[in-house]
């Protein structure tokens, strides 16, 4: 985990650097409502556990949000920015939990007060946010998660930027309460028969299922980026690695490929290197990590040839009305692939019906999201559950 955390010293200037802003302009930015001007003003007067309190009573993934949160919520909102650079916020976070973690200073409640039961399906960020404000209401959960592991689209995450045993403390914290029953392995058909199990109501967070494809010629030779970021290791002799995609996961991979000991690895995209749906520090990971980046161009096809792949590129361009199109008698083939990964992110696999007992939350609900956007979303539904469950 080198690199990962801000060393003391660097802690310390970044608190320095709080302004004190009365109207808390970074909570409110935060999706959570957790108080960065609260929290700070608790390590700086030396109050570390009331500081980690007071996100872990926001953010039950706050060591987790605080390796992986991006620039444009808390840091983006920081008033600092105006006199130099804005807060470290997340990583700011991210030391306070770590010390949180090593001190065991965070505990949920473990008083049932309610006599019904209430099923929570995924256990990714959305779930884990819902899980969470049933326990704090007193409430029994059980959790069914189809997977052999909890997680959901965090265990796509590359090891480097959040270890694993880190997301498997913050749930743990939550799955050793004796309110919280975890079903792994377990896939739900009919939140409907949950409901005549006996669960008082239902939240399904179960994320974006169906991944977004090309529908070219030669697409089943790519592998799923779920495949490659499952197990990056499966790959590592490869010496020349394309990725087809100009977001998140597409940033992962070639960064996964990258840290594997892949030579070469180069990403295709659509658009301009502006118009890529990442943060500056995914950008600059990508240059200092010696990724190639091919922009304004599409990938048609896909071809093995030998024991190579082939992709053949047509540039793309914006028409008068700001359409991408392609651009005619453009088509290069371009070989030498060991392994071509398809990273174009996924969208929902299963329709939504919220009703009066059932409550989707998280990705299925709002399309690819940040981890702390999936919490957020799941405390929304479980309080919009209890709602209902009270008229």
């Amino acid at each position: 985990m080198k690199n990962l955390y801000l060393n003391k010293t660097q802690f310390n200037a970044e608190l320095e650097k709080c302004l004190k802003c009365p109207a808390k302009p970074c909570m409110k930015a935060c999706p959570v409502h957790c108080s960065p001007h609260d929290f700070i003003a608790a390590a700086q007067n030396n109050q570390m556990e009331k500081a980690a309190e007071s996100i872990a009573r926001q953010n039950v993934l706050g060591e987790v949000c605080g390796l992986i949160c991006p620039d444009h919520f808390c840091m983006k909102a920081c008033l600092r920015s105006y006199v130099d650079y804005p807060i470290r916020i997340p990583a700011v976070q991210a030391y306070i939990m770590k010390q949180a973690r090593e001190n065991k200073w965070i505990a949920y409640p473990v008083d049932r007060t309610q006599k019904e039961k209430i099923a929570v399906v995924g256990s990714g960020p959305a779930g884990l946010g819902a899980v969470t404000e049933f326990v704090r209401q007193g409430y029994a959960v059980d959790v069914f998660e189809q997977d052999e592991r909890i997680g959901g689209a965090l265990n796509l995450i590359p090891y480097n930027r959040l270890p694993r045993e880190i997301l498997a403390y913050e749930w743990g914290l939550v799955q050793q309460n004796p309110l919280v029953t975890m079903h792994l392995k377990t896939k739900i058909n009919s939140y409907e028969a949950l409901l005549q199990d006996g669960f008082a109501g239902v939240i399904a967070a179960v994320g974006e299922q169906k991944e977004r494809r090309l529908n070219i010629e030669g697409e089943n030779l790519a592998v799923s980026y779920v495949q490659y970021l499952r197990e990056p290791e499966k790959y590592a002799a490869d010496a020349r690695v394309a990725v087809i995609g100009g977001g998140a996961v597409a940033v992962d991979c070639a960064m996964s490929a990258k840290n594997a000991g892949v030579a070469t690895v180069e990403m295709f995209v659509r658009r301009r290197l502006d118009h890529m749906r990442i943060t500056q520090a995914e950008r600059q990971m990508l240059l200092s990590g010696g990724v190639d980046i091919t922009t304004m161009t599409r990938v048609a096809q896909i071809e093995k040839q030998n024991d190579k792949l082939v992709l053949y590129t047509i540039k793309t361009q914006f028409d008068e009305q700001g359409k991408l199109v392609d651009v005619e008698k453009t088509v290069v083939p371009r070989g030498g692939f060991d392994r071509v990964v398809l990273a174009l992110g996924s969208t929902r696999g299963e329709e939504i019906y919220n009703s009066a007992r059932i409550v989707f939350a998280g990705d299925v609900v709002q399309g690819g999201s940040t981890a702390v956007e999936a919490v957020a979303s799941g405390k929304n539904a479980a309080q919009i559950l209890l709602e209902n469950l009270k008229n």
